[in-house]
């Protein structure tokens, strides 16, 4: 077990580097970079084009040569790719995430102050998801062909097809504007701070009915058909067979001995659908109802090639997946501790 962990553990840094590499060339080498846009700002919207990101210039005229060698320095474009890159190596391998360029903030800074916004979006549709999807999927699962089963899935199956972005402006169209029931945009109101405790809490829930609902409606979907299917492969076995047959109840013998059983491909998902609902798939949420998390923290950055937020965020996301994979690996034991990695 703990060989296998190690295994684990160093395969993860050949990941780590590939993802980091294929990453640092293509931001790096596309045109439009700081470098070009600090021009383009200084020289009041005149045209500066580029070839290599930033490291050869063309129609720069009226500009210093001194004063863009200042600007490459500030950067770090004065450097070889490959020094910038072994340079972000060294400072990742330290859990320095860098400097952002344009909001003259730590990446990690950043990180944690859009945190919230992800951890509150995030917690709620996993949670909402689960609550709903598990027992939908056990009542399809033990109703399955009948009415009940055949007309949840056409509702599943429907609000998964829905974009939740598309979900999104519906909800905000209707719930938003013309019934106005619910805020526009934020987590908060203005007078958040002058409310109470009490009332924080119905602020902040109030703001948050529209965003996590457009977001959940198809999360769930894949849950619910994944309960349900794994229900009905466990109640077919042998073994179910034999409990009926020593008299054991239906309740007993669904929720005693096809329940753990069943929910072994479930739980071992956990972990990946816990840390990948903070960081996927909120981007369109986050800009339409303008919350500003994570995700719309690495859109305005790949715009702006605000190099060291694109890479710091990268790095941290694609870390944070690689041990969550691991995880969800492990867990397989603990849930069925007739798995043996060995």
């Amino acid at each position: 077990m703990l060989v296998y962990v190690l295994k684990r553990i160093l395969l993860m840094v050949p990941t780590l580097l590939g993802v980091l590499l294929i990453t640092f060339m293509v931001v790096q080498f596309v045109p439009g970079g700081p470098v070009e846009q600090y021009l383009a700002e200084a020289k009041a919207g005149a045209g500066v084009s580029a070839e290599g990101g930033g490291l050869a210039y063309r129609g720069a005229q009226g500009v210093d040569p001194k004063r863009i060698a200042q600007i490459k320095a500030l950067y770090g474009f004065d450097k070889p790719a490959h020094e910038r890159f072994l340079q972000m190596l060294g400072q990742f391998a330290r859990f320095d995430l860098g400097k952002s360029f344009f909001q003259n903030k730590s990446v990690s800074q950043l990180i944690w102050e859009k945190l919230p916004v992800s951890i509150s979006l995030g917690l709620w549709t996993f949670f909402i998801s689960y609550l709903v999807a598990v027992p939908l999927g056990v009542a399809k699962a033990v109703r399955a062909g009948s009415r009940f089963d055949l007309l949840t899935t056409l509702l599943v199956l429907l609000g998964y097809a829905i974009p939740g972005f598309v979900l999104g402006v519906a909800l905000l169209v209707v719930f938003g504007g013309q019934l106005q029931w619910f805020p526009l945009r934020g987590l908060t109101s203005s007078n958040w701070d002058e409310l109470s405790w009490g009332a924080r809490v119905v602020d902040y829930l109030w703001h948050i009915v529209l965003p996590v609902s457009a977001m959940v409606l198809g999360s769930f979907a894949v849950t619910a058909m994944l309960t349900k299917n794994a229900f009905l492969e466990e109640i077919r076995k042998q073994y179910v067979v034999t409990a009926r047959a020593k008299g054991l109840s239906e309740r007993q013998v669904l929720w005693k001995h096809v329940f753990r059983n069943a929910l072994i491909p479930i739980i071992t998902g956990f972990p990946a659908a816990f840390i990948g609902a903070f960081f996927t798939g909120s981007l369109l949420i986050e800009t339409l109802f303008s919350l500003d998390g994570l995700g719309l923290l690495s859109y305005e950055s790949v715009i702006r090639r605000d190099y060291p937020v694109v890479l710091g965020t990268l790095y941290f996301f694609t870390l944070i997946g690689l041990v969550t994979k691991l995880i969800s690996d492990l867990s397989y034991l603990w849930v069925d501790p007739r798995v043996r990695f060995d």
